[in-house]
């Protein structure tokens, strides 16, 4: 019997591993499967009369959620042994809590609830881990479908997370026709429910109309400089700006209105009141005089100096020299340029945990003196509250410019076309992740952030894909990996906003407050305050 765990363990999480995008088979349809042997594991357990059947449960389940992580994020590894580490174990321990929790709820609820409180749980926990201090949604449930964009034209109305409910309710119904019994009832609600949704997003394909609100020429350029041996290092900033506009030479021409270079395009820390004076924007001023019809979107290493009086942010670090000293924040940012004297500039708001970002800093806030002696806290960058856009010099273009990281969370995108943006601009650097699924999952998960919100995507990476996609997540012009390019496309504006985009993740919302619910009610059936229905 033991071993029989075992197995239902490992095997679901080698499902699960092979169902998701790039990095197994990429067999999307095995997510509605993905969850039956841990049923399985739960309910041959739960009839255990082991007194030691919860700690066994959590074991055996780390062990699937552990063989899952690994299998799909193992290629942190080449950007930290420390992080990819931390990732896995962590995200695999708050998912088993997860199971564990519905564990408990049906053994103390019965078996109604107690299989209703597993959706609940599972959707509360993602919401929950695209919004809080220690982050990491890449294994969100609905992401799976990723590669998948047929099937799933309906995140409009319900992101991802509707996928990650779609996903449950199905291997839920599943798992009761295999145990109560295969009836005409059972099974044609699941067919149902596997192949409506998907007919309804064939539909919504077929019937889509591009939207008519004009649209712009883009030049999009991938430089491929070696973010570990050339980009802090090996070649200076100004050679590494020169390759990148060397590259959008071969494409710009009279009709070109922007050009999009990546994450930390310009790598020299420039401080925000003195840019004008900073060589690269000496630089790229004397390329846009050659194409004054230009605007120019990228990314930046940038400084805020704090003057004496202003506020201090917790992330603030101090310089000390021989003669002066002064307190800052770092920002990884992105920049438009145009012929204007006005540089637009926005700051990183979702940062890696434990790369750009210490976890939880109110909780460090009496810290704050001391952080700022050491020199930032943990290396935090600063970030800003509100979502910010870029407008064009016509003002015909809006632009909501998504930093790396950023653009795997879907109501936080939403934020950028809810601030006016009718085409969405992903800048990144996946080369810290080498020739591996991560970079790829990267790119797939783009796809789902142009279906919720139904913008155009232009898509510039330092290397890995440079991309344009469509409003119906499709790809194209696709750049190879490791190799330096530019890309160039006509895409359309759009500032329609779908259901998604004004109410978010609603999905995420209604779960947790639901499962807070539930949890009350478990508190007060132990104490038998109410009785068990």
């Amino acid at each position: 019997m033991k071993f029989h765990n075992l197995y239902r363990s490992l095997i679901g999480g080698l499902i699960l591993a092979l169902a998701w995008p790039v990095s197994g088979l990429g067999w999307s349809t095995l997510l509605f499967i993905g969850f039956i042997p841990f049923l399985f594991l739960e309910k041959n357990i739960a009839e255990d009369s082991h007194d030691s059947k919860n700690f066994r449960l959590f074991n055996y389940t780390f062990l699937m959620l552990f063989v899952w992580n690994i299998l799909t994020t193992w290629w942190i590894y080449y950007a930290s042994f420390g992080g990819a580490a931390m990732a896995v174990i962590t995200n695999s321990f708050f998912m088993a809590l997860v199971l564990l929790l519905f564990h408990v709820t049906r053994k103390k609820a019965g078996d109604f609830i107690g299989y209703f409180s597993l959706i609940l749980y599972w959707l509360a926990f993602e919401y929950i881990h695209l919004n809080w201090d220690l982050t990491w949604p890449w294994l969100t449930l609905g992401n799976g479908f990723a590669t998948s964009h047929l099937y799933i034209q309906w995140y409009e109305y319900t992101g991802a997370l509707g996928g990650s409910l779609w996903i449950l309710s199905i291997n839920l119904l599943l798992f009761t026709i295999l145990t109560k019994g295969r009836n005409f009832i059972r099974i044609a609600g699941m067919l149902k429910l596997i192949l409506l949704p998907a007919l309804f997003s064939i539909l919504i394909t077929a019937n889509y109309k591009t939207p008519n609100e004009g649209n712009i020429n883009v030049v999009v350029v991938q430089p491929n400089i070696d973010p570990y041996n050339e980009k802090f290092s090996g070649l200076t900033p100004q050679e590494q700006l020169q390759k990148m506009l060397a590259l959008a030479e071969e494409k710009i021409d009279s009709n070109t209105d922007y050009l999009v270079g990546p994450e930390t395009s310009l790598v020299n820390e420039m401080i925000e009141t003195e840019l004008e004076e900073s060589p690269a924007i000496i630089d790229i001023r004397a390329f846009l005089k050659k194409h004054p019809q230009l605007t120019f979107v990228t990314g930046a290493s940038t400084i805020k100096e704090y003057k004496p009086g202003e506020t201090i942010s917790a992330t603030a670090r101090k310089w000390k020299g021989a003669e002066v000293e002064y307190i800052y924040d770092s920002y990884n940012t992105a920049m438009q340029i145009d012929t204007t004297k006005n540089i637009q500039l926005y700051h990183k708001s979702k940062l890696v945990p434990g790369v750009e970002k210490m976890p939880f800093p109110a909780l460090m806030k009496p810290l704050e003196k001391f952080a700022i002696n050491l020199g930032g806290t943990a290396g935090s960058l600063g970030m800003q509250e509100e979502r910010s856009v870029f407008t064009s010099m016509n003002k015909k273009a809006v632009i909501g410019s998504i930093i790396c990281y950023e653009s795997v969370y879907g109501e936080f995108v939403g934020e950028y076309v809810n601030k006016g943006a009718n085409i969405l601009c992903i800048i990144t650097n996946d080369g810290w992740w080498e020739d591996t699924p991560g970079y790829k999952q990267h790119l797939a998960y783009a796809t789902l952030r142009a279906i919720e919100t139904r913008r155009s995507i232009v898509r510039s990476a330092n290397t890995g894909t440079s991309c344009f996609i469509s409003p119906i997540g499709e790809i194209s012009e696709p750049t190879k990996w490791w190799e330096p390019a530019s890309i160039k496309q006509t895409v359309v504006l759009n500032s329609a906003k779908t259901f998604y985009t004004l109410h978010g993740d609603y999905i995420g919302k209604s779960a947790l407050l639901s499962a807070m619910g539930l949890l009350i009610y478990l508190i007060l059936l132990r104490f038998k305050l109410v009785k068990k229905s």
